[in-house]
């Protein structure tokens, strides 16, 4: 039987086992035992895999103390070794003292940089190789493709396609699904699908690739049609068309269309994935179902931050503050720190019900506990939490003192607390602060007109509202939609479209006269006061919500709740008549505004009234 010799043996079992590897270092160091170029890229390929640059240091080290003449095969597994571990300096040390470079050398540092968000520098150096290097080939076009979709640089990247054009690698797979990101990640989707549909094959990362890719570009709808398509080819799904459609379906608000993709993640084994179970929580809450989030949040083995986030503003969305207080608790137990998001969803909670000391001792324990600068986006929710409090000065005050100049949405959420508590004069004064900011903002003239109505300042609701048509800031029409069967529809005010329109008026007429005879009194102070008061209720009764909560009461089973969304924030008058309604069918009405989530039951509004 043959038996190898001792140097042999030590190397085999280094190989073999891939484990300590420091220790079998210095055993051969101390033997004089050295490795040939193949043991040595082993040993490396497996610091790569395990991110260990300290090992990989060390067998750098012996490489050269044992004066291994090292070949190109060796430099380009220690280039790559570097370069994925994020040591650019000592991957480019290595590359710069290199005589010739071949493709696997270039490709590596291109890679590395990509990879590390270093888009300036991957481009830099593919311009160098296009100059004095070998030919790029699939793998060089896709890490510089990578670094061009980095930075949004679509001029660069035209220009690289130009290359892979020429190359005659647009059409294959990996060339390709790069393309695809890239043109998708610069906004320009035409260009991605035209690539995508002159691929001569399309694996999980293409497909994929153009789902995440309309998600982003707020093309929902295409999102979930090619997620389908995906479906139709047989290919397997991964995490990140899951939970890209899932998002699609969250911009949609379509939650049968949100539970039909959930069923196909568990069928691929994705659903306790963390990027497919976070974009569950995620749709669930947006889409009104806060208990189905909930669910989909306890399925998660070990949540991640964002898992965390996702469900502590969901629940802050649906005004369940008592909850997110509870889960910013669990999530620190748990070991996980919180970060801006988090406390967006914590102080939005605390604003929600009025606790004003919570609210502060919370927004100061960012910077003082968790190194965490208050950005504008937590200014904003004490501005709305001191508001909801009736402390307008005080707000105004912290609006004044910021580190940063005040946007139009934090102006918006004090306008907002002078309209519930009647003050027009500093309303006035905010509301110039926010058209000085952006004079076509529709909203806050028409709060500022709604404001001089309730206070009976006809004179100045005129004024208002000719300064908007004068600098021609058009209010965006309201719109209402609903999920019905796995079918969208839309809804808006006075709408004649939909086929069963008769049904839907015959519906609210009858639900009018019964919230009456419940003692509803229709709130007119919006609604222009040269309309006669009848023709001002009609308009109030034939808002979009209302015909969409109309057509789901004559189209869906007793008992399960109304979910609707609207693109607007919703008016006070059918705020109050959603209440009459819900309590008069015996249903929950689940709607999503513009500003949160108000959940009706019983004839009461989780919002307390203050949205």
């Amino acid at each position: 039987m043959h038996r190898s010799n001792g140097s042999e043996s030590q190397s085999y079992q280094c190989i073999r086992t891939g484990v300590g590897i420091s220790t079998s270092i210095g055993v051969e160091m101390t033997d004089g035992v050295s490795l040939d170029s193949n043991s040595y890229a082993f040993l490396l390929k497996r610091c790569t895999a395990a991110k260990a640059l300290s090992r990989g240091k060390q067998i750098h080290a012996h490489i050269i103390k044992t004066g291994l003449q090292v070949n190109m095969f060796l430099w380009n597994i220690l280039i790559n070794m570097y370069a994925k571990c994020q040591s650019m300096p000592d991957a480019r040390k290595i590359f710069d003292k290199m005589s010739k470079p071949d493709i696997v050398s270039w490709t590596a540092v291109i890679a590395g940089y990509a990879q590390q968000g270093h888009a300036c520098d991957a481009l830099k150096h593919f311009c160098q190789m296009q100059r004095r290097g070998p030919m790029p080939n699939e793998s060089t076009f896709g890490s510089v493709l990578k670094a061009s979709a980095g930075i949004a640089a679509a001029e660069e990247g035209k220009q690289i396609h130009a290359h892979v054009f020429k190359a005659g690698l647009e059409r294959e797979v990996f060339a390709g699904s790069a393309l695809v990101d890239m043109y998708a990640k610069c906004q320009n989707m035409a260009d991605a699908r035209q690539v995508f549909d002159k691929m001569r094959e399309r694996d999980e990362v293409s497909w994929a690739a153009m789902i995440c890719g309309y998600a982003q570009n707020g093309c929902y709808e295409e999102a979930v049609r090619i997620f389908y398509d995906m479906k139709g080819v047989g290919l397997k799904m991964n995490p990140f068309a899951l939970s890209s459609v899932l998002r699609a379906c969250s911009s949609l608000a379509t939650p049968e269309q949100g539970r039909q993709v959930h069923v196909h993640a568990i069928w691929s084994g994705l659903e306790s994935n963390a990027f497919v179970g976070t974009a569950l929580v995620d749709m669930y809450a947006k889409c009104g179902s806060i208990e189905e989030s909930s669910l989909a949040f306890d399925n998660l083995t070990e949540p991640k931050l964002v898992s965390w986030n996702a469900v502590i503003v969901g629940y802050a969305q649906h005004g369940h503050e008592r909850k997110v207080l509870e889960l910013f608790d669990q999530m620190q137990e748990s070991g996980i720190n919180p970060d801006e998001v988090t406390f967006i969803g914590v102080l939005y909670a605390c604003a929600h019900i009025g606790l004003v000391n919570l609210g502060y001792h919370y927004f100061n324990s960012m910077a003082r506990d968790h190194g965490i600068k208050p950005r504008i986006d937590h200014y904003t929710c004490m501005v709305g939490l001191l508001g909801r409090a009736g402390r307008l000065t005080e707000a105004e005050v912290l609006i004044k003192g910021m580190p940063f100049a005040p946007d139009v949405v934090v102006w918006r959420a004090l306008l907002a607390a002078c309209t519930v508590h009647g003050n027009t004069e500093l309303g006035e004064h905010v509301a110039q602060h926010i058209l000085d900011l952006d004079p076509q903002d529709h909203a806050s003239y028409v709060t500022l007109s709604n404001m001089y109505a309730a206070a009976g300042k006809w004179d100045d609701v005129a004024k208002a509202r000719k300064l908007m048509r004068d600098r021609g800031a058009r209010k965006e029409a309201g719109r209402s939609w609903i999920e019905v069967r796995n079918k969208v529809h839309s809804f808006m005010v006075g709408d004649e479209q939909h086929p069963q329109m008769r049904e839907i008026y015959a519906k609210l007429d009858k639900l009018t006269e019964q919230m009456k005879e419940a003692g509803y009194m229709p709130n007119t102070i919006s609604v222009l006061h040269d309309v006669q008061l009848e023709a001002k209720e009609s308009y109030l009764s034939y808002h979009s919500e209302r015909l969409a909560i109309a057509f789901a009461l004559i189209s869906t089973p007793a008992g399960i709740p109304i979910r609707v969304m609207k693109n607007l924030r919703v008016c006070g008058d059918c705020h109050s008549a959603i209440k009459f309604i819900c309590k008069i069918v015996g249903r929950e009405i689940v709607l999503r505004d513009c500003n949160r989530f108000h959940h009706f039951r019983d004839g009461i509004c989780s919002c307390g009234d203050y949205w």
